[in-house]
């Protein structure tokens, strides 16, 4: 049986801020952003996004900081941080299983940094695969391990992952069971997009000739069908489930101005207003109530 017959992601996250999570969430991926960050959407009226990732800050990680953040925030996906000692996979795995009551369909996502911790998480807690800038990488503390469990696979580019993801599910001498891999996530397309290039399944490719943000939107398209092409792209997309980042009005026009609404930005920084069924678009918080005042419409 191949990969493609027993794998199927369940999501594929990006963290950062807007636009390149606002871009990320329409074209299918989980959004979200660290705890002591945000999506930085001030002075943009027409954008929402649901916070479906929670990342930890591992440079100053708190446990405490993080569990206020995911009551407040409740996201689906929580990587609640790194277990470097035994007693830090103790306190971990003891809050996951206090939210747990509470949260029951929700993923929480734990990164195993030393060998007790194996033994300590709880099954129901999906084991962190360090890829990507770790100090302490999966490899180290012994692949087999992540073998029969559910799995994350944090860090790296789409193509180093899915490395990850064949040496954790295919056959092998020991007839180790295959891990259950729910999800990756990757917010390396903005830091590429900074030096001028997008990631593309043949590599880096340069974007003298792209903004920075059409550039990382660049580098999710090429992630997406990366995905795809291997056949493990999440049947259900998180927009499928909240909806799209923005309304859109029934024309692509201003409705007191009558200009064309012509760029994201544009449509983003939109006054929405919806009458008898009716969605129109205004450039202004003044506009949109001149027109109700004059129009009748309240």
């Amino acid at each position: 049986m191949g990969l493609k017959d027993t794998q199927q992601l369940s999501y594929v996250g990006y963290t950062g801020r807007h636009p390149y999570t606002t871009d990320a969430f329409s074209h299918g991926f989980l959004p979200g952003y660290r705890e002591d960050g945000g999506y930085q959407l001030d002075g943009l009226p027409n954008v929402d996004l649901p916070v479906g990732f929670l990342d930890n800050d591992f440079h100053d990680p708190d446990m405490d900081r993080y569990l206020d953040a995911f009551t407040r925030i409740e996201p689906s996906v929580a990587a609640v941080g790194d277990a470097y000692t035994e007693e830090q996979a103790k306190d971990m795995d003891e809050a996951v299983g206090q939210l747990r009551d509470d949260y029951p369909h929700n993923t929480f996502v734990v990164v195993p940094k030393c060998e007790e911790a194996f033994e300590i998480l709880d099954n129901d807690i999906v084991l962190g695969y360090a890829n990507g800038y770790s100090d302490i990488q999966a490899e180290d503390l012994g692949l087999e391990k992540y073998r029969g469990r559910e799995v994350h696979i944090l860090g790296s580019s789409p193509t180093q992952q899915y490395k990850a993801i064949q040496q954790l599910t295919q056959p092998n001498l020991r007839d180790d069971p295959p891990a259950n891999i729910k999800g990756v996530d990757w917010n390396g397309a903005h830091k590429g997009a900074y030096f001028g290039e997008y990631w593309s399944r043949n590599g880096w490719q340069p974007a003298d000739h792209l903004s920075i943000r059409e550039t990382v939107e660049e580098s999710l398209k090429e992630v997406k069908a990366y995905w795809q092409d291997k056949g493990l792209w999440p049947e259900t997309e998180p927009k499928d489930i909240y909806g799209g980042p923005y309304t859109e009005p029934d024309d692509p026009v201003f409705a007191a101005s009558g200009r064309d609404i012509d760029s994201k930005e544009k449509l983003e920084t939109s006054h929405i207003g919806e009458y008898d069924g009716n969605t129109y678009a205004f450039e202004s918080a003044t506009a949109k109530r001149f027109v109700e005042h004059r129009e009748g419409l309240f």
